[in-house]
């Protein structure tokens, strides 16, 4: 049986063939981080049933024990997002240790606005005042946990909308959004941002106040550069073009992270990439694709990769691991794009050659690629495999 060296040096060989610049390749490689979430380590399910999974965590610290495992396996997730009130703690510096001793940071500080009874009508955008001003008071409350555990990020989805017409103003909520909004943004210390996302339906079913790209845009916009929008590829109609959102996002220096998972029919929260991985490619050239332009790339740079899925069957740690590998295994592929011939087939109209280019980008196997950067890095050349039974 060939071995990982030998595989890559063939593998190697026809794509410096092709011009594609391997350091190059590889240093970005090394620069790719992607978090994981607390959430995807502990039990879960659908309104039907949550099935027990053995092994499952059964408190934050587990569940950042959890995460360690998984950036052990695959060199590539370094930190895990928390998640308030589930992952509540009473010394949040010693759970920010505690990560540290598990070879991982704690990430992005997710505000839970949507579990309790008040938020019933809405959170932000509620008619009643003493609820959004408890909501504002969670959200900063995330923010001193941010201080303390060396978070950056503060990342906001609500549940906000209405079941029926006439149900609400619609101005009226976007009013009493953006206002505490503001209030937000103003208690974030330098250096923190706030990454606002949306979604077009779900739980309420007549409309949602953050429905789309341009809802969350205009928000971002009206507050200011510390806001930015957060895009979850699971969080859209059928059919809408993410790549395309992502490209606009990004030329306006709005585009402020991801939440990668995959969906068949609605925000299933599936493993990222096990059903649209041409998709996935897609989303992660046009950011590689930024990297390329000297104006882009310090934005490109801050865009925070994290992952948002719902394990309900799957062993938690496995199923993680494979969600890492499937978006380094499609950024690798979106490195390899001959980019100068892209550009002359996009120049001279030619329809059939440019897509061909990534196809032939998307269809390289890069598993050479990666179990030879991952054995450089004393990995398992197969975290996937590695992980059974983790």
């Amino acid at each position: 049986m060939m071995g990982v060296n030998r595989r890559y040096e063939l593998w190697a060989e026809e794509q410096t063939g092709r011009g594609v610049d391997l350091d190059w390749v590889r240093r970005e490689l090394d620069a790719l981080e992607i978090e994981t979430p607390s959430w995807g380590y502990g039990d879960s399910g659908t309104r039907f049933k949550v099935f027990h999974q053995e092994g499952a965590a059964r408190d934050v610290y587990e569940k950042v024990a959890q995460a360690g495992k998984v950036h052990r396996l695959t060199g590539a997730a370094p930190s895990v997002a928390l998640h308030i009130p589930w992952d509540r703690v009473d010394d949040y510096g010693a759970l920010a240790r505690h990560a540290r001793e598990h070879g991982v940071r704690l990430g992005a500080i997710n505000p839970n606005l949507f579990q309790e009874d008040a938020y019933r009508l809405g959170s932000l955008c509620h008619p009643d005042e003493g609820v959004r001003r408890q909501a504002v008071e969670h959200i900063r409350e995330c923010i001193e946990i941010a201080k303390v555990t060396g978070s950056s990020i503060i990342s906001l989805w609500f549940a906000d909308g209405t079941n029926y017409p006439g149900q609400d103003d619609f101005r009226a909520r976007r009013r009493r959004l953006l206002e505490a909004l503001q209030q937000v943004t103003a208690s974030l210390p330098e250096g923190m941002r706030l990454l606002i996302e949306y979604k077009f339906f779900e739980p309420a079913f007549y409309h949602t106040d953050l429905a789309d790209w341009g809802t969350a845009y205009l928000a971002a916009s009206r507050l200011g550069p510390r806001a930015q929008v957060l895009v979850d590829t699971g969080h859209h109609a059928q059919g809408t073009n993410i790549e395309h959102i992502v490209a606009t996002l990004l030329d306006e220096g709005k585009l402020g992270g991801f939440h990668f998972n995959d969906r068949k029919y609605a925000d299933d929260d599936l493993m990222v990439g096990s059903i649209h991985p041409f998709q996935l490619f897609l989303i992660l050239k046009e950011l590689v694709a930024g990297l390329r332009e000297p104006e882009l790339e310090p934005q490109v740079r801050r865009v925070a990769y994290m992952i948002d899925q719902s394990h309900n069957i799957e062993p938690k740690v496995p199923a993680m691991v494979q969600s890492v590998v499937n978006v380094q295994t499609a950024y690798a592929k979106a490195l390899l794009v001959d980019w100068g011939a892209l550009a002359q087939a996009q120049r001279e109209g030619d329809v059939i050659g440019a897509h061909r280019l990534l196809r032939d980008a998307f269809e390289t196997d890069v598993r050479p690629l990666l179990a030879h950067w991952r054995e450089g890095k004393g990995l398992p050349p197969d975290p996937v495999a590695a992980s059974a039974g983790v």
